[in-house]
């Protein structure tokens, strides 16, 4: 199995997507420093009422408003926190709004970019990887991206801002006080980075444990039929709740650590805020004039503002380690290199004839089993070729290297005399027409799958290619016709329809390449026999290669090759391969019942 790579530093490359909304984060951490600011007025104007109260009015409130009237006072501090509390709720708004969007923003690309990787890779890739656990990445672990910049984010842009300008009120009050104040502080740094450390490996165990759970699952749902014709739902009931159990308790063990964070803290915290208070106290009730009733109310206040909250940090660390974890998945993702990259330089074009030939192909899978051996095969423009074999000769996995969704170990494959490893892959596969023996139906309408990937094509056309492929009489006796939706996988649709809507799209696309892989394996002989009919028409003009185990499709191609173990072994057309009497005849005979 091909494993993502491990990237390095995936925060900062989280922190590089916010880089392209630059002016959006600005502005969201600007709303949010002035809240956060606003948001510590409310210990300071209850301090200076104290002491106006007390008969320390401060000489600013005289100096700068010329107030000193009881009345005056009390309505100034009135206006003041109504205009306080009003911008306060203002920047709040703007902040949460602003921080919300660029989240969405951020995961959206994100999303994009990853899914685009994800579709550029080499089909070994997904066969490799669990479809459960890409979905997990590109669904859970992006979501997981999204939360942080919605939440985490702004909490460590409000307790840098709280941290800053609280102190700069708390060391003009008393610095003796605020030194005291702030003992705890650097333990809580030191406890939070090793709880941080502690805690990361966990989260990576959680993130895998989703994936596997999420791979059951999807394993489940999609063989649901399976299931209950074997009647296995209690033991794959037993097999998912095996794989929740696994997630559940590897978030447990992670619940268990986190959760003895902030009780810890909580002492500590306690420990500074009753030796300040402590102290304040002292100095008031001997007089030694370095505090006032409403400077150790102000810094009481203030304290709890600063040394509270730094007990998110846990949390905040915690909310980053998982996002971590997540942008670990993410980023390896996207760094994982594609084994069949597009050429720098691709070929150019105009026109393609469809000439295909092979030279010396030899092709192996990562288990080192050699496929195919020294093939040398030259199929003519516009001709068409039968490919027959038992199972397992390599007849599919020579049509994948055709297209190109593996490249060959040696030799060469070449279309117009131009090895595919030098065409560009869109204009290579756009240039080969397949209809697979396995048969996927998008969940949508009957047009639209028959017009898949063929952007704005008219109905005409597309009924056209569904009477060639004897599809359009089915199609009109459905109450909705064209536009009657298929379900999940077409679902709704016999094996033989979806077999039928797949020549009709292959059709559509009138590539000069076609291949039809078992492309009648699903139908009844009724109608391979009314395909085959029109066969000629379908493949005219077109280099056509046609795998089939039923011989009878292959018996009006210009050409048929016999493949064993990789080679060709029998060539010719279908009466002088019978009369060779070998692999070709003995299929054919045991096809007809002559055993």
């Amino acid at each position: 199995m091909q494993e993502n790579y491990e990237p390095k530093k995936p925060m900062n490359r989280l922190f590089k997507y916010l880089g392209a909304y630059s002016k959006q984060m600005n502005f969201a951490i600007s709303s949010s420093v002035i809240n956060k600011i606003l948001d510590l007025m409310p210990p300071i104007m209850v301090g200076w009422l104290i002491d106006t109260v007390s008969g320390n009015v401060p000489a600013w409130l005289a100096e700068t408003f010329g107030v000193t009237e009881p009345v005056g006072i009390g309505m100034f501090f009135a206006i003041l926190i109504v205009v306080i509390f009003s911008v306060e709720s203002f920047t709040e708004w703007l902040f949460k709004l602003g921080f919300m969007r660029l989240a969405q923003r951020v995961q959206h690309d994100l999303r994009m970019d990853a899914y685009r990787q994800l579709q550029s890779r080499e089909i070994a890739y997904f066969e490799n990887n669990r479809t459960g656990n890409l979905m997990s990445m590109l669904n859970d672990d992006i979501n997981q991206l999204e939360r942080f910049l919605n939440t985490s984010f702004n909490e460590i842009v409000q307790l840098i801002t709280l941290a800053f300008f609280a102190s700069i009120w708390l060391f003009g009050v008393s610095w003796e006080l605020t030194l005291i104040g702030f003992v705890p502080i650097p333990l809580i740094f030191i406890g939070s980075f090793y709880f941080q450390r502690m805690i990361g490996p966990y989260y990576r165990k959680v993130r895998e444990a989703v994936g596997t759970l999420s791979n059951r699952l999807e394993n489940n749902i999609s063989g649901i039929l399976v299931i209950k014709s074997f009647t296995a739902e209690n033991y794959e009931s037993d097999r998912v709740a095996a794989a929740s159990e696994n997630y559940r308790d590897t978030n447990f063990k992670a619940i268990k650590l986190s959760a003895s964070y902030v009780p810890l803290i909580r002492v500590l915290i306690s420990l500074g805020f009753a030796a300040t208070m402590g102290l304040g106290a002292y100095w008031i009730i001997i007089g030694n004039g370095k505090l006032t009733v409403g400077e150790l109310t102000l810094f009481a206040m203030m304290i709890q503002r600063v040394l509270w909250p730094v007990t998110r940090l846990g949390s905040v660390f915690d909310e980053f380690e998982r996002a971590k974890a997540s942008a670990r998945r993410i980023f390896g993702l996207m760094d994982t290199p594609n084994q069949i990259p597009n050429p720098e330089n691709p070929v150019q074009i105009e026109t393609v004839k469809g000439e295909v030939t092979l030279r010396d192909v030899r092709f192996e899978y990562d288990n080192g089993l050699e496929i195919i051996k020294g093939l040398n095969l030259n199929i003519v423009a516009g001709s068409s070729i039968g490919i027959a074999g038992t199972t397992g000769a390599g007849k599919t996995t020579l049509i994948k290297l055709l297209l190109r969704l593996y490249d060959t170990t040696s030799g060469e494959i070449l279309i117009d005399n131009h090895d595919i490893k030098n065409w560009d892959l869109t204009k290579l596969r756009r240039n080969i027409g397949l209809v697979s023996q396995d048969v996927y139906l998008f969940h949508g309408s009957i047009r639209e799958n028959i017009a898949y990937g063929m952007g704005e094509v008219s109905l005409e056309s597309v009924k056209n290619a569904a009477i060639k492929a004897e599809l359009h009489d089915y199609i009109i006796q459905l109450p909705n016709g064209y536009e009657t939706i298929v379900g999940e996988r077409g679902i709704k649709l016999s094996g033989g329809q979806r077999q039928r809507l797949s020549i009709a799209r292959a059709i559509l696309k009138n590539a000069p390449i076609l291949i039809l892989d078992e492309a009648t394996s699903s139908v009844d002989t009724e109608t391979e026999r009314a395909i085959q009919k029109s066969l000629d028409e379908l493949t005219k003009g077109k280099t056509a290669l046609i795998i089939a185990h039923r011989l009878s499709t292959l018996r009006h191609a210009d050409k048929i090759i016999v493949l064993k173990e990789g080679n060709i072994v029998e060539s010719g057309s279908h009466e002088s391969l019978l009369a060779e009497a070998g692999i070709y005849a003995d299929l054919w005979n045991v096809q007809i019942g002559e055993f």
